[in-house]
């Protein structure tokens, strides 16, 4: 019973994170690392700083969404369900959040400067700008900076070409188009109100 129950808990924190972002995201961030010439120290370290940011932005969401979750009776959402504990969602963003800035500050200011503005657009977003007509500003916004870090934490800082960071802040706004279709009609019944939702 033990094991089944923690085999539930385990999966709840996995689900609260938004999984498939958070792994599209740090794969993405890899196979860049790979492919602008990090060697492997450096591969996994911006790798691990993205990964743990998207774990805090993904719990962040689903902490601030709890209740528009509940009334809308989304069972696949571990917080509205009750099957995690807000206070204990609360400490894994921050845990979460602060490993993501100890271990993006050890790959320089530059590339710590890009991928901290890229966590606190996502953090903000989170926190109640997903519900403002700019909230696809906050996916250009974090996902054109995501590439500007991973070039940027190579050795000497080298500039970030400019194609590349708009290609990502383009791929992040086709991603928050995206994300909102399946939860159109949930999102309308709660008030959240971002471009997407706007335009329907």
């Amino acid at each position: 019973m033990r094991q089944k129950a923690d085999a539930v808990s385990t999966s709840a924190w996995w689900r609260a994170t938004h999984p498939l972002p958070v792994l599209a995201v740090t794969a993405v961030t890899a196979a860049l690392a790979i492919g602008w010439g990090h060697d492997v120290a450096g591969t996994l370290l911006v790798t691990a700083a993205v990964f743990a940011g998207q774990l805090s932005v993904g719990w962040l969401n689903d902490l601030m969404d709890a209740g528009r979750d509940a009334r809308s009776g989304r069972e696949d959402k571990p917080l509205a369900t009750g099957a995690l504990d807000p206070a204990a969602v609360r400490v894994a963003v921050g845990v979460s959040a602060g490993a993501a800035v100890a271990l993006t500050l050890l790959t320089g200011w530059p590339a710590a400067a890009a991928h901290l503005l890229a966590l606190v657009s996502a953090w903000a977003y989170d926190l109640g700008l997903k519900s403002r007509v700019w909230s696809v500003g906050c996916y250009a916004v974090s996902f054109g900076l995501l590439p500007a870090f991973v070039v940027l934490a190579l050795p000497g800082a080298p500039a970030p070409p400019a194609w590349l960071v708009a290609g990502g802040a383009l791929l992040g706004c086709a991603a928050h188009f995206l994300n909102v279709l399946p939860d159109l009609a949930d999102d309308a019944a709660t008030g959240v109100r971002g471009l997407p939702q706007r335009l329907g």
